[in-house]
């Protein structure tokens, strides 16, 4: 017996012996269609921001099969998200809002691309985080009709909103490790690095010692045009204060007391650790950036 027609009988004495036939899966969707840029269109600004705005055309948002194969669908929404740094906000913007306006031709399409604009423009794990990408999809969100979780998107959006690049940062109260009392708004020097983290935590580890390793970051310590202020934010003084050595003594070691950052919420704590770069005027230039990002912000800086 052949193999083909062993494994067709196979196929069969289950069946049989099941009593039902196994549903046969679903046929994998067409791929994902790109546009065409039109010829005139040369420069890479112009290309990209056509792009952008038309990557959606050729996808019909009511056909839900497609969602179950991720490597067609979620795929095609990647390399979509990767496209958006390289138009102006405002474009990227207006862009996201008439996608999310087309995805509302299905409830279950509207709901499948909220979830995936949440894990990867807000989830802390992810490469592409964007605040102020992912806000007017959260205004778009909160104001659409098929939306079922309109109280945690409106309260995601009022966080997003918070601190965000351009804006001046929340003042706060905090404790040093000496025991002396001081606020963010009384630092003084060029730039502010604000360090939200843990002693206790992995990641945190690693971060520090990246920060202490850095040339451009140990410069303007050293020039005093840099301040790193760590706060430790959770409520355990006790771990905070079996860790007296951890961070260098040229950083600000400190914990928020009487904890107001995130019993409040005064910052976004995606995760820890979390960064913010601040102007010396208080003003947010980086908003938990990447390690990456920061370094090379902070690289333009020196002359």
């Amino acid at each position: 017996m052949r193999p083909a027609c062993f494994l067709s009988l196979l196929m069969c004495l289950f069946v049989h012996c099941n009593g039902q036939k196994n549903p046969a899966p679903a046929a994998a969707p067409a791929p994902f269609r790109m546009v065409r840029i039109p010829s005139l269109l040369t420069s890479p600004s112009d290309r990209a921001e056509y792009l952008v705005r038309h990557y959606w055309d050729l996808f019909d948002f009511s056909d839900t099969l497609q969602f179950h194969f991720p490597e067609i669908t979620e795929q095609a929404f990647v390399d979509y998200i990767d496209l958006l740094p390289h138009v102006p906000l405002a474009v990227a913007s207006q862009a996201l809002g008439e996608m999310l306006a087309r995805a509302e031709a299905e409830a279950g399409s509207c709901a499948y691309f909220a979830d995936l604009f949440e894990k990867y423009l807000y989830d802390a794990n992810s490469p592409f985080r964007n605040d102020e990408f992912y806000i007017p999809v959260l205004e778009h969100l909160v104001a659409s009709p098929l939306t079922k979780e309109k109280l945690r998107y409106a309260h995601l959006l009022d966080l997003a909103r918070r601190n965000r690049p351009g804006s001046k940062a929340t003042d706060f109260a905090f404790l040093t490790a000496k025991g002396e009392a001081s606020t963010l708004y009384a630092i003084s020097t060029d730039y502010i690095l604000l360090y939200f983290n843990n002693p206790d935590c992995n990641n945190c580890r690693e971060v520090s010692l990246r920060l202490q390793s850095s040339p451009s970051i140990g410069r303007l310590l050293r020039e005093k045009r840099l301040s790193i202020l760590s706060v430790y934010p959770d409520e355990d003084l006790d771990l905070w204060r079996s860790h007296p050595g951890h961070l260098p003594s040229s950083w600000l070691n400190t914990c928020d007391t009487p904890p107001r950052i995130k019993d409040e919420e005064l910052y976004d704590l995606k995760a820890i650790p979390t960064l913010y770069l601040l102007s010396g005027d208080k003003t947010v230039l980086l908003k938990d950036p990447s390690y990456e990002t920061l370094e090379n912000y902070v690289s333009r800086i020196l002359p």
